[in-house]
């Protein structure tokens, strides 16, 4: 059933819902997710409304979607109210949170930073306690940036955990659902309805630092991060180091652009080709770009991804769990220089690329804090251990 447009349209103060393609619904009579709101992010397709997917070339040139997305109808069969669509990056291609079109969403935690993308608004939302949960979706960092530079629970989820039915695609090897929630209970509970898993979690067997992740981010950043790991120490033991890449971080940060940069334009490049829509400053050069990837940089990248997925897979056996930093540091100013943020965003891809490359869950933890903004703490597990993390996550966060 439709509800008001005026609710959360009047009190957004943040920038994070969409006008152009509000849709509220109420969600079931009884269910798990009974009493919660919650936002969408503009790339999943609602029954009879347009999906604005951050362009507005995009949104006039799309028909209304046939079939509600798979992942928001479970939230509704659940019984929570979805109280409108939320903004994000330009067709998704940024971990910025920036939107020529629409503005950039406040970020209620650091307001003088970006929000960080491209699931800037449901990050937002979340932030700014105008929903309790917020959907999102993450293929390079799109989850997992925004709740770090916001200070929220984020996690993208083992690929292909929750169907992606109904949600636009992007580089389809890397792309997953993921949300934003504030409170850890409630973020278990709605990972449990989109995972559709309500099985005993498994239990951590072993507790590991990546010791190259930490040497890749900022030292400060660093430095904070493992000063807030004394939790996860009491629940796990001390941590082992480990170190990921022989070839180094940037090695993989490489690939993983290539492969993604591939994907993105065998699936958007007619559209782009032929329409020449109007790309705000960064979408534009990344599009130009990825256009120059060869079948054989991408297959040569994709083998390389192979030996990164066996290394992650014999790191992770035996129920381990990897912590991380989710971002090289803090969220950027506002303002910042577009070449100033292409270099941070690809410094940041060389952590937010291990997850991709393997398929991995992987949850960004708001355990720190530096210079009075948020930073997220990642825990990494082996795919299909979701439900590990969203438990230790509501652990953690009891401690």
């Amino acid at each position: 059933m439709m509800v008001a447009a005026s609710d959360i349209l009047a009190r957004d103060t943040l920038g994070a819902f969409c006008r152009h393609t509000h849709v509220a619904l109420d969600g079931a009579a009884g269910g798990p997710l009974r009493g919660l709101s919650f936002g969408v992010k503009d790339l999943y397709d609602i029954a009879g409304h347009r999906t604005g997917f951050g362009n507005p070339t995009w949104h006039e040139t799309h028909p209304v979607a046939e079939q509600t997305a798979i992942a928001v109808q479970r939230l509704l069969d659940a019984g929570a109210r979805m109280i409108g669509k939320t903004h994000t990056d330009e067709l998704a291609y940024s971990l910025n949170g920036e939107n020529r079109h629409y503005g950039t969403p406040v970020n209620p935690r650091a307001s003088a930073r970006i929000p960080g993308g491209s699931s800037s608004g449901s990050a937002a939302a979340v932030a700014g306690g105008l929903v309790d949960f917020a959907l999102g979706s993450d293929t390079g960092g799109s989850v997992r940036v925004p709740a770090s530079y916001c200070g929220v629970l984020g996690m993208r989820v083992t690929h292909a955990a929750i169907p992606l039915d109904g949600a636009i695609p992007f580089a389809p090897s890397f792309d997953t659902a993921g949300w934003f929630a504030d409170d850890a209970a409630v973020f278990e509970r709605v990972g449990r309805v989109l995972l559709a898993d309500d099985a005993p979690a498994r239990t951590p067997r072993r507790f590991l630092l990546a010791a190259d992740g930490f040497g890749h981010a900022d030292p400060a950043a660093a430095s904070a991060l493992e000063a807030a790991m004394a939790p996860l120490a009491v629940l796990l033991g001390p941590p082992e180091p480990a170190r990921l890449a022989a070839s180094g971080l940037d090695a993989w940060m490489n690939d993983f652009r290539v492969i993604q940069a591939f994907e993105i334009w065998a699936t958007h490049r007619d559209w782009v080709s032929g329409l020449h829509p109007d790309f705000g400053a960064g979408i534009g050069e990344r599009f130009a770009w990825a256009a120059t990837i060869t079948e054989a940089d991408a297959m040569a990248a994709g083998a390389r991804r192979l030996q990164i997925r066996r290394r992650m897979d014999e790191l992770l056996a035996g129920d381990a769990v990897l912590a991380i930093p989710t971002t090289v540091g803090i969220a950027p100013l506002r303002g910042t220089a577009i070449r100033e943020l292409e270099i941070w965003r690809n410094r940041c891809i060389g952590l937010l690329c291990i997850a991709g490359h393997a398929g991995l869950p992987q949850i960004s933890l708001p355990l720190a804090s530096l210079d009075g903004c948020p930073l997220g703490l990642s825990l990494i597990a082996a795919r299909g251990n979701d439900t590990m993390l969203l438990e230790l996550a509501r652990r953690i966060r009891a401690a």
